[in-house]
């Protein structure tokens, strides 16, 4: 396999480490861009680590910590000198600054904040938690107040924002800072320029309250397109914007844990190879001990239908496909539905419509089922009531699986729990339990024994 740059890096870097050239490392790490620094120093020994951060470029020293774990950011992040880290800080955004602020003990936070040039950007930040629309936010650096003129707020955004990469759009406030419009650098360049701002802007701006969950607000940068969403509080004073770039990680954050969940485990919170076994078996047990638990209702099922199946032994034989079928129909369910709650698609206010839609997809996947169960059960030398029993099972499982999948993910979400907890092996271990009773008791209604 061709090794790629950050492989090369890596062992250049290793390399130059045990030969104790740390500015030949250096310079290595510093010819890479942001996120290949980043994977080529997650991979070093923390004793390197904590050798090579205070000797880096401050700005490389600050996009390295923004771009690794936030686990590992802090605990690496603790073991720097105050006044290194106070100027790694500053050089870092306010809100990745906030964040790994967060992580550390209060009294390093307190320390480092008083040793910090612009603590004032990051202080108002710490107020909120990580996951939610504050944490994610960022001060806005440009802010047009609505009386100015176009050619006011031009001269305004030359001088506040010379650097800056978000000012696309802008956003505009009245006397008491609440939001009341937004335009885009095109509209006030092309504008009259003594037209007023608030005759040129666009009122109907979309924003997020500050303590929204980071879901909601990538769910709307997403559906809507935007670049930069603003954050507002309760009366809608503007406190911060949320550039595109958060959204990303916070996506690719929620996509991680959602999989996870999926397979019945608990997400991890550092990535995998970085993971001890010890943590990953850790994360992995409760569910299992569940689905062990939750599984024995099976074995219970089967001991109470004992006589049935003593007198019928052959509808032994379709256990595991009606089982199977059940539990493969209710995650294809769940999984549909799961993901239609994620891109806003159907709501809890929809749970009887997305219910009557599911039973009827039930209704013409269980027959279809039938009809191939019916006759695979004749294959198979049983008689004709034990494959009409079967295949009456089968429609009735799938129906049910259906339903279940449907229902639990929108009860979740309305009870404000992950729907994923019910998707894969929860709704297979579910459905076993209660496809074996509903088979059972349509045999021997059929067959009556």
């Amino acid at each position: 396999m061709e090794e790629t740059r950050v492989d090369a890096a890596l062992r250049a870097v290793r390399a130059l480490l045990e030969a104790n050239d740390i500015q030949a490392a250096i310079r290595v790490l510093e010819s890479l861009n942001a996120p290949d620094q980043a994977d080529v120093f997650e991979e070093l020994s923390p004793e390197y680590q904590e050798t090579l951060l205070p000797q880096l470029d401050t700005e490389d020293s600050a996009d390295i910590l923004e771009e690794l774990p936030d686990e590992d950011a802090a605990e690496l992040a603790q073991k720097l000198p105050v006044d290194a880290l106070a100027d790694i800080v500053d050089e870092m955004e306010p809100d990745e600054a906030a964040d790994l602020l967060g992580d550390l003990p209060d009294a390093t936070t307190a320390a480092v904040l008083k040793e910090m040039e612009d603590a004032q950007e990051v202080l108002p930040l710490l107020a909120h938690e990580d996951d939610t629309a504050g944490g994610l936010m960022t001060p806005p650096e440009v802010v047009l107040h609505e009386r100015m003129t176009a050619e006011e707020a031009i001269c305004h955004v030359r001088k506040v924002a010379p650097d800056s990469e978000t000012v696309y759009y802008l956003f505009v406030v009245d006397d008491e800072k609440h939001l009341v419009g937004v335009v885009s650098l095109r509209e006030l360049i092309v504008a009259d320029p003594q037209a007023r701002i608030r005759d040129i802007m666009n009122r109907d701006v979309i924003s997020v309250r500050v303590d929204a969950d980071q879901e909601e607000a990538a769910h709307l940068m997403t559906r809507y397109d935007l670049l930069g969403l603003p954050v507002v509080d309760h009366e809608n004073h503007l406190l911060g914007i949320i550039a595109y770039d958060e959204v990303a990680d916070i996506l690719e954050e929620e996509a991680t844990e959602d999989i996870q969940r999926f397979g019945g485990a608990e997400p991890l919170d550092k990535p995998y190879l970085s993971t001890a076994v010890s943590w990953v078996a850790r994360k992995r047990l409760g569910w299992l001990l569940l689905l062990f638990i939750t599984e024995t209702f099976t074995g219970s099922v089967l001991r109470h239908f004992e006589s049935t199946l003593s007198q019928v032994v052959s509808l032994a034989f379709f256990v595991p496909l009606l089982i199977g079928t059940g539990g493969n129909s209710g995650s294809q369910t769940t999984s549909t539905i799961i993901r239609a709650l994620a891109i806003g698609d159907v709501d809890t206010k929809d749970i009887f419509r997305v219910y009557w839609h599911e039973s009827r997809v039930g209704l013409l996947l269980g027959a279809m089922m039938a009809v191939v169960a019916f006759i695979r059960a004749l294959t198979w030398g049983t008689t004709v009531w034990v494959a009409i029993a079967v295949a009456v099972s089968i429609w009735t499982i799938v129906l049910w699986a259906n339903s279940l999948g449907a229902l639990l993910p929108i009860i979740a979400h309305r009870l404000r729990i992950d729907p994923t907890v019910v998707s894969g092996p929860v709704m297979s271990t579910l459905v076993d339990a209660t496809g074996l009773f509903i088979y059972f008791t349509i045999a021997r209604m059929i067959l009556r024994l």
